[in-house]
């Protein structure tokens, strides 16, 4: 006969994961519960059956002459109940009473066994000898027990059935004794209640709790990484620490198991995009060595995308907001365990664009990027921007652009600032603006034999042979992408970006660095909306900078060659430089510095004498009221625009260039007479508290030089104004370079009393003390009066 097989399936390990741990737990516990309970009911019968056996050993007869004996309250029940049954004394016969007192005199009469005679107080049969048939009833002494027996199967043979019976065997009665009291002992122990534990006490257990998992992850971890291939499996295991259920370390080990896991892909993650195997592929018969890599492959993409939908659920639990059955983690725990998974998703979007899954994680961070929290859009921000400034091919670049330019115009253009400006990162440097340029930039031909032959001499053939070969060779040892391809994902990404009229204010930053690439017959149209933004007074004072540098980065291009005049952008920054300030106006001083580089470095051919002298001196007066890394960058400007007009050093002498006098309030760079005043706000900034800024401005009290004791060191000469102005800010709260402690051992001798004084005048005054008569009445009455006349 076959074993009946068990057609339940034991659950796999995913809809294990799926199940509350709860759930779990609660089964386990009915079931162990269960358990206990039937071995509890079998223990409380076991131990009853021992008793009634000691019971009956142990039992001795009690005299009838003493009945005012207190017997106990079964047994008085069950008395009383054979009294109610038995007949009064009035209704028996005389002889049957006799025999009654003549059995109750015997010892017999009370061990006897009751179980096979008939009842004692039965009515009499007549012609029945009662003394004969109970002399024929067995006796049994209580000294010793009455075996049990177990009943087994008949047999029959002719002359009937036979039963068969078998005696259970007699266990010691020290072990049941030793049994019982392990029972006692452990109901004892399970009713004790649980102590509570003090807060020392429960935070000693959670750092023993949480060191533990530490360890078991950190096992896990250095498995995988010595051996990714045969470990592949350990990230199973390590991701289902994921659904930690202990709430004294579940959001900590959670968070530890996320940034584990994320920087175990990032190491163990090949450098090709792994796609699925087709049914081909599958069928087809290979070595061990290629099984075992496609196993890996298999098993790391699968896991790989199961964590990638464990951050993506930390994501949406903290958004919804909702409160699991299980309760582990609290509602305010949430927004740490969606930081620490978007965290995650960044340096996965950065690290591993060439891998599977990208798109999606591409989709997961974009929406982020204008959430409410200012911490994870920023994050968001800074990883697109990331992506933008490593990526060499454009093809992640192009997801992600299509990406935000769809949720930008889902939105109506409603978004945040910072969304925007992640283009500026871009590095879209060619396109396809025509396809007469296809004909210009066509691939270079080889000439024919017959071409060589009728152009060129014998040694000029073989020469031009070794050439071509050479030419060949570089072609396919080159491993960058083709021009022709970039060209492309460029021209792709250009349609993407949002347009002016779309969003005119927020996009004019990002069309600046896109302005090489407008066709040159818009640039007009554009130079007009530009500048009248700019005098609507609609815009802040950020967004109008945004438009000037948009503007004459639309000239500095392909406006070359046009006859367009920007003097409105040159005065309108010339006024509104003084609205910077050490406030909150500071971080503007980075777009003024990148306008005046395209202003007046790259069109230092455009810009005349005077508007220079007049921005050199303006610049010099702002670095008096603005923070130290902004006077640094602003020095750094001026130098460089002294090196690119070399007859602005003019403004370092006392003597006046021609007529007129220097009008600092008149917004007009052309006509302010700057020629005539001097910069001598260098000198103030001389004696600045910053050693940096004190550097930069005796260097060009010095007139800049090259060369010499007062040329500037290469960390500061080589580095542009903006570089500077971000390497010196003061935004983390620190100084740079840091504030030298005193190093002087000298321990000053401290003066008190008189020997501050000198000692002239030390004397005077004991002298003027001594003279004055201190036995004169002091009456200040009469001042009093005087004052008050």
């Amino acid at each position: 006969m076959k074993a009946r097989r068990n057609k339940k399936q034991v659950p796999s390990f995913r809809k294990l994961l799926k199940t509350s741990k709860v759930k779990l737990e609660n089964k386990l516990k009915n079931k162990q519960f269960k358990q206990q309970s039937n071995l509890k009911k079998y223990r409380k019968e076991q131990r009853k059956l021992r008793q009634a056996v000691k019971d009956a050993v142990s039992k001795k007869p009690i005299p009838l002459e003493d009945p005012k004996k207190k017997r106990p309250g079964k047994r008085i029940e069950r008395e009383e109940e054979e009294e109610e049954e038995a007949l009064p004394l009035d209704m028996m016969d005389e002889d049957d009473l006799q025999l009654m007192k003549d059995l109750g005199q015997r010892a017999s009469f009370l061990t006897r066994d009751l179980s096979s005679s008939e009842p004692v107080h039965a009515k009499k049969r007549k012609h029945e000898n009662i003394i004969d048939k109970y002399e024929k009833i067995p006796r049994s002494l209580q000294t010793a027990p009455e075996k049990e027996l177990i009943h087994l199967l008949p047999i029959k043979d002719k002359s009937g059935i036979i039963p068969q019976t078998r005696e259970k065997p007699v266990l010691d009665t020290n072990q049941d004794e030793e049994d019982q009291e392990e029972m006692e002992l452990e109901e004892e122990i399970i009713e004790d209640p649980i102590r509570e534990l003090t807060i020392e006490e429960h935070l000693i257990e959670r750092k023993k709790k949480l060191q533990e998992k530490k360890l078991h992850i950190a096992a896990l971890a250095s498995a995988i990484l010595s051996d990714p291939e045969n470990n592949v499996k350990k990230l199973k295991e390590l991701r289902s620490m994921l659904m930690e259920q202990d709430p004294d370390v579940a959001v900590t080990v959670r968070k530890l198991v996320v940034i584990s896991l994320m920087e175990l892909f990032k190491d163990i993650t090949p450098s090709y995009k792994i796609r699925p195997l087709t049914e081909a592929e599958k069928s087809t018969k290979i070595r061990k060595e290629t099984q075992k890599l496609r196993e890996f492959e298999e098993g790391l993409v699968s896991q790989y995308k199961f964590y990638l939908e464990n951050l993506e659920q930390m994501v949406k639990d903290w958004k919804q907001r909702k409160l699991k059955k299980s309760n582990v983690v609290s509602l305010k725990a949430y927004k740490g365990l969606a930081e620490v998974a978007v965290k995650s998703l960044c340096e996965l979007l950065v690290a591993l664009p060439h891998f599977n899954f990208h798109n999606n994680i591409i989709v997961l961070i974009v929406p982020l990027m204008n959430d409410l929290s200012k911490s994870i859009s920023e994050m968001c921000c800074e990883a697109v921007k990331k992506l933008f400034k490593q990526d060499k091919l454009g093809q992640a670049s192009l997801g992600v652009i299509k990406v935000i330019s769809g949720f930008v115009k889902g939105r109506n253009y409603d978004v945040r600032p910072e969304m925007l400006k992640t283009f500026l990162c871009l590095r879209i440097k060619e396109v396809e603006v025509k396809k007469d340029t296809e004909d210009i930039n066509k691939p270079k031909k080889f000439m024919t034999f017959k071409e060589k032959r009728k152009n060129l001499s014998r040694m000029q053939r073989k020469w031009k042979k070794a050439e071509e070969k050479l030419e060949r060779e570089l072609r396919e040892a080159e491993a960058s992408e083709s021009t022709e391809k970039k060209l492309k994902l460029n021209t792709e990404e250009g349609p993407e970006v949002p347009s002016p009229a779309s969003s005119s204010r927020r996009s004019c930053q990002v069309r600046a660095v896109f302005a090489h690439l407008i066709n040159v017959e818009f640039f007009d149209d554009l130079l007009v909306v530009l500048h009248s933004l700019i005098e609507s007074g609609d815009l802040s004072y950020q967004e109008s900078l945004h438009c000037v540098q948009t503007a004459f980065h639309i000239l500095s291009g392909q406006g070359d060659v046009l006859n367009i005049d920007p003097m409105k952008f040159y005065t309108h920054l010339y006024k509104t430089l003084f609205k910077l300030h050490a406030g909150a106006t500071n971080e503007g001083v980075e777009i003024v510095l990148q306008c005046l580089d395209v202003m007046l470095t790259k069109r230092r051919k455009q810009v005349s004498q005077q508007r220079a002298l007049a921005f050199i001196k303006r610049l010099c007066t702002l670095g008096l009221h603005v923070l130290p890394n902004s006077s640094i960058g602003i020095l750094a400007t001026n130098r460089i625009l002294m090196h690119t007009f070399p007859k602005t050093d003019l403004l370092l002498d006392n003597e006046s260039q021609g007529s007129g006098v220097f009008l600092p309030e008149l917004d007009e760079p052309e006509y302010c007479n700057a020629q005539n005043t001097a910069l001598w706000e260098l000198h103030a900034l001389r004696r600045h508290f910053h050693p940096i800024v004190r550097r930069l401005a005796a260097h060009l009290i010095a007139g800049a030089p090259l060369e010499g004791s007062e040329a500037l060191k290469p960390e500061l000469s080589r580095r542009s104004a903006i570089e500077l102005f971000e390497a010196y800010s003061m935004a983390a709260m620190t100084f740079n370079p840091p504030v030298e402690t005193s190093s002087s051992k000298r321990k000053d001798k401290v003066l008190q009393g008189d020997s501050f004084l000198n000692e002239d005048l030390n004397q005077l005054t004991k002298r003027l003390c001594n003279e004055v008569d201190t036995q004169l009445p002091l009456d200040f009455t009469k001042y009093l009066k005087t004052s008050l006349r």
